[in-house]
């Protein structure tokens, strides 16, 4: 009878629901999460990956971070003063995409709107984004440590990342130049190379005619893009091809614009690929910048900053760069300038975020020297006792290559949401600080930071650094970051090397790179 009755008060189906209920706000409440920088326990720090306050979090956010608190869990009952470090990233050009639809779905404009409400709506949907985060972390059941939480636009990190551009800028470390960039034309903002994914698209090589001045005769000129003929400055032959070398000095006529550009010598010409004949658009291609930069030719940009034709397109300005393309190769065949197309299927580069293909483009902007910051990272990864310790072992191979094939990276946006940069231009002059300058007339610059500038400051800054605070000496270097492969050129390396930089030490002692969870 008596068994009967137990079997009676037991539910046939378990419900984790009613189990959990209210056991993540007892932990909480009870101080089972907190760390104590007081404590004699040996120190064991984890900071979270900060998700981005974009959406919520998906099945990969559950494994990344599972992951973690198994880990500090463990560690907690080995007898550590365990610290696992929460927040999020405000994640610049993802969260204003998402907050300009948003405002755009209510018949706003960004710019009519303006900077300053701009970012109130940025801040509004930051708030509302991180409750639902949080919400997400307490039914998971992460044993994080809430009042050591932080946000990468928070004060104190905004003071870190102003910081390290002030200093990297007196040290020569950052400089702002004009180059080639990746160019969003929809957001309207530079890329890294690293926020640029290439798709095969169909495509073709258009071979046009090129005719040498004062002859009947011409260059076969193959190009995959006509629509920035109207920026090309030269046709670059290599100085061995016994075809083309007596032809270097004299000029041809640029098909359509009829104006006179010179047959330039440059290695950048393969003879053993296509005709052997190049044109340079120095201000729409990075390898003819480069080319332009060695024969002193002019730069001049075709498109503008929505990649629609500027006035140097003539008749084709307005159009949109296909449209133009079309336009175009019509007018070329026209004039019989049009020798033939080659159908094919080429890699094109297109913005992570917004799906547009990304346009070369000549821009002023500021950068980050890489060279000895890269070099910096490999040499101490050759010391067993200093190095970031990769788990798989195999991914320190990535590392190193990325380090080793490095170029300077692009870290201005043109972007209201993220960290505002700390330049003040008045007439020809610069002033880079970290308040404002004093006296009238000085602007500061419009454009802020890419948001990786500040996430590789994520595992010192946290903790509160430039200050050497008691969590600082305490956690720092952090003990384990976990992470996917896909992140190591994006975040890992960057915050090695700015670790390396600014604190003489090693972000983290061991890096656990796991798999992706991948779904259409």
């Amino acid at each position: 009878m008596k068994r009967k009755k137990l079997i009676n008060m037991l539910d046939k189906k378990y419900n984790h629901l009613e189990v959990e209920k209210n056991k993540y706000e007892e932990w909480k409440t009870k101080g089972y999460f907190k760390s104590d920088s007081t404590s004699d326990k040996t120190p064991y720090c984890i900071v979270i990956p900060p998700p981005n306050v974009t959406g919520k979090l998906h099945l990969g956010h559950a494994y990344d971070t599972a992951i973690q608190d198994i880990i500090i869990r463990y560690k907690r009952m080995q007898g550590y003063d365990c610290l696992w470090l929460p927040g999020m990233d405000h994640a610049a050009i993802a969260t204003e995409a998402k907050v300009v639809k948003r405002l755009k779905d209510k018949g706003i404009d960004k710019y009519e709107y303006g900077r300053e409400k701009f970012l109130e709506a940025c801040w509004d949907w930051t708030r509302e984004y991180s409750d639902n985060i949080r919400n997400q972390w307490a039914t998971l059941g992460l044993s994080v440590d809430y009042e050591k939480e932080r946000f990468t636009l928070d004060e104190g990190l905004n003071k870190a990342v102003t910081k390290v551009f002030v200093d990297f800028y007196n040290k020569g470390l950052i400089y702002r130049g004009e180059r080639i960039i990746n160019w969003d034309p929809a957001a309207k903002t530079a890329l890294s190379n690293e926020e640029v994914i290439y798709k095969d698209v169909e495509g073709a090589f258009y071979h046009l005619k090129y005719i040498i001045e004062g002859t009947d005769d011409y260059l076969d000129v193959a190009t995959t893009r006509p629509e920035t003929l109207f920026g090309d400055t030269a046709v670059a032959v290599n100085p061995s091809d016994e075809r083309y070398k007596d032809l270097i000095g004299k000029n041809v006529i640029l098909p359509i614009v009829n104006k006179l550009i010179p047959i330039v010598g440059d290695e950048h010409a393969d003879p053993e690929f296509g005709t052997g004949c190049v044109k340079i658009t120095p201000a729409h291609d990075p390898n003819d910048f480069e080319v332009g930069n060695r024969h002193n030719l002019e730069r001049v940009v075709v498109m503008n900053e929505d990649a629609t034709m500027n006035a140097n397109a003539g008749i084709y300005e307005g159009l949109t760069r296909e449209e133009c393309r079309e336009k175009l190769l019509e007018d070329l065949k026209e004039q019989g300038l049009l020798l033939s197309i080659e159908k094919m299927t080429h890699n094109v580069g297109h913005s992570e975020r917004t799906g547009v293909m990304v346009e070369p483009y000549l821009s002023k902007q500021w950068f980050v020297k890489m060279r000895g910051l890269a070099d910096q990272v490999l040499e101490n990864q050759k010391n067993k006792d200093s190095k970031v310790n990769f788990v798989p072992t195999r991914y320190e191979k990535t590392m190193n290559h990325w380090m080793e094939i490095t170029y300077d990276w692009c870290i201005s946006r043109q972007l209201w949401w993220g960290h505002r940069i700390p330049a003040w231009y008045k007439d020809d002059e610069v002033y880079v600080g970290m308040e404002a300058p004093e006296g009238e007339g000085w602007k500061q610059d419009n454009d802020v930071l890419d948001t990786w500038f500040s996430s590789a400051l994520w595992p010192f800054s946290t903790l509160g650094w430039p200050e050497e605070t008691t969590d600082m000496k305490r956690y720092f270097p952090t003990d384990v970051l976990v992470t996917g492969y896909d992140i190591i050129p994006f975040w890992v390396n960057r915050m090695t090397f700015q670790s390396l930089e600014l604190t003489g030490k090693r972000p983290f002692k061991d890096c656990i790179i796991h798999g992706l969870i991948r779904d259409k």
